[in-house]
């Protein structure tokens, strides 16, 4: 990622059904969204102009704010057509794309019923989350666990579910590792921090059951070319100790596509055929050349 801080850039911020300077793109230090979490957003790439899914990933964003009881003042049309005008405004072809809702600074306090509902999207430069991918990424256990669906909405791309993920990145981080796989509050394998996960064993692909946490647009994507190629895909529980049964293993993300992973915690991964299938498979298709 750019060095360069994202609040002294060139370019042009969507707010609000306004397009503003991106150093001019400002809330006030008493926004409910910074003080409670409540806001929700998307994770979204642009190839050669266009984005990919871009109408479910609108979609997602509006179902997240509904979870959290915001209703956007814009609606799907406005925020889809904001979106592609904040890419051409910036003279992007590849980039990534950050629609956000959240609550403004009209209360403060838990209850903010008479607060506003403000939107933003940002876009910038952002090239592979993982360098070299097929040589695959390390990963150990995260410090935290997903939480139980009864104690947060886990089907709303809300921001404070990822306070815990920023937390067992860092640990993950400071300790050489890429990112960190999470357990659910059950110890069963979730996800990374960031990405769903998927592993391979005799030909068959496994992935634990989205019960819990998000069902990542990339995740659904990838399931459809897997099958589509006559791979069988597993969607189940699975457990911690049989990390070792698996020869293969990858995650996926709007951010990080489809990225082998060559060790968690120690136990090894050889990124072989399946996963260079899925990795070209993946890019021919955001691409426009499946």
């Amino acid at each position: 990622m750019s060095l360069i801080p994202f609040d002294d850039r060139d370019g042009f911020i969507w707010m609000d059904g306004h397009f503003v300077p991106w150093r001019e793109a400002r809330v006030h230090v008493l926004t409910h969204g910074l003080h409670y979490g409540s806001s929700v957003f998307e994770g979204e790439r642009a190839y050669g102009g266009k984005i990919f899914e871009s109408a479910r990933h609108t979609t997602r964003l509006f179902r997240s704010a509904e979870i959290l009881g915001m209703t956007p003042t814009f609606s799907h049309a406005d925020i889809e057509t904001a979106k592609m005008e904040a890419i051409s405004r910036n003279g992007f072809e590849d980039c990534y794309v950050r629609p956000l809702v959240w609550r403004g600074s009209e209360m403060m306090g838990v209850s903010a019923q008479a607060g506003s509902i403000r939107a933003a999207i940002a876009v910038w430069a952002w090239g592979a989350y993982f360098d070299n991918k097929m040589a695959g990424i390390r990963l150990t256990w995260a410090k935290w666990k997903r939480p139980s669906p009864e104690t947060a909405p886990h089907e709303a791309k809300a921001a404070g579910l990822y306070m815990i993920c920023t937390d067992s990145k860092h640990v993950a981080e400071a300790a050489g590792y890429a990112d960190a796989l999470m357990l659910d509050w059950r110890g069963h394998v979730a996800e990374c921090t960031g990405a769903n996960v998927f592993f391979v064993q005799d030909g068959a692909i496994h992935t634990p059951t989205p019960d819990c946490f998000l069902n990542g647009i990339t995740r659904q994507t990838v399931i459809g070319l897997a099958r589509d190629r006559g791979y069988e895909v597993i969607e189940r529980t699975i457990m911690p100790e049989e990390l070792g049964d698996f020869s293969e293993m990858f995650i996926t993300g709007s951010a990080a596509e489809v990225t082998p992973v060559k060790e968690v915690a120690g136990v090894m991964y050889q990124p072989g055929r399946i996963c260079e299938d899925l990795v070209t498979a993946y890019d021919n298709l955001v691409r426009g050349r499946a």
